[in-house]
């Protein structure tokens, strides 16, 4: 994470070649992205020290979404840090899963693990995206979607090109249900720690991201 000064500059030069806003956008998807892995030392100590909820609101500031941004910080030891992600989204309970499953398919009964995992994987290969094999991961893991959600929002401030209409189909067929659900699952999780208001605010920025799309794209 750079300097403030440094993103200024940064932010003043974007804007004489992109819409910034879209650019901003997706550099939330893309922090929020970061967190739906178990913490490296980098992101532990953005959390730790608050540089992560500054540069949090800095960037949803930019947007012209009305989005509070909670508290997000932590004040677990980097050991607890990794425990509390694993013991959420990792380890399996008496039924077999995580207690808060980081999987779309996990929150829908409408439709077939499959046909999920199809429909994501031709929307990532439609734009030449494939996910990373040693990852191992299903396509409809949240930090390969929330990802996937910044690659469009990029798209769209560096050339347009039809990006917010695919924006609004990924969030009408996945991501904001997706997140909605998630947040719930979490919110009922005691202990959940940085990940119950991180994932409030995901999907709060989701919902109204979308509302904003649909809104442009008219009736």
């Amino acid at each position: 994470m750079s300097d403030t000064s440094r993103r200024d500059r940064d932010w003043d030069a974007l804007a004489a070649d992109v819409d910034t806003d879209a650019a901003a956008r997706a550099a939330v998807y893309e922090q929020i992205a970061a967190t739906m892995t178990e913490p490296d030392a980098d992101l532990y100590a953005a959390l730790d020290d608050g540089r992560f909820g500054a540069e949090l609101r800095e960037l949803v500031g930019r947007t012209a979404l009305d989005v509070s941004v909670p508290e997000v910080g932590t004040d677990d030891d980097y050991d607890t840090a990794c425990a509390r992600f694993n013991d959420l989204f990792h380890v399996g309970t008496g039924n077999g899963g995580p207690p808060v499953p980081p999987y779309e398919t996990s929150y829908r009964d409408d439709v077939s693990w499959r046909d999920v995992n199809v429909d994501l994987a031709r929307a990532y290969d439609y734009f030449g995206l494939e996910v990373d094999t040693e990852t191992r991961d299903h396509h409809d893991h949240v930090r390969l979607e929330l990802s996937f959600a910044a690659y469009l929002c990029r798209r769209e401030a560096a050339v347009g090109d039809g990006a917010a209409d695919a924006r609004l189909d990924f969030h009408d067929r996945h991501l904001a249900s997706f997140l909605d659900a998630l947040a719930d699952r979490v919110a009922d999780e005691p202990g959940a720690g940085v990940y119950e208001p991180l994932l409030s605010f995901a999907a709060a920025f989701a919902d109204r991201d979308r509302a904003d799309l649909a809104g442009r794209a008219g009736p």
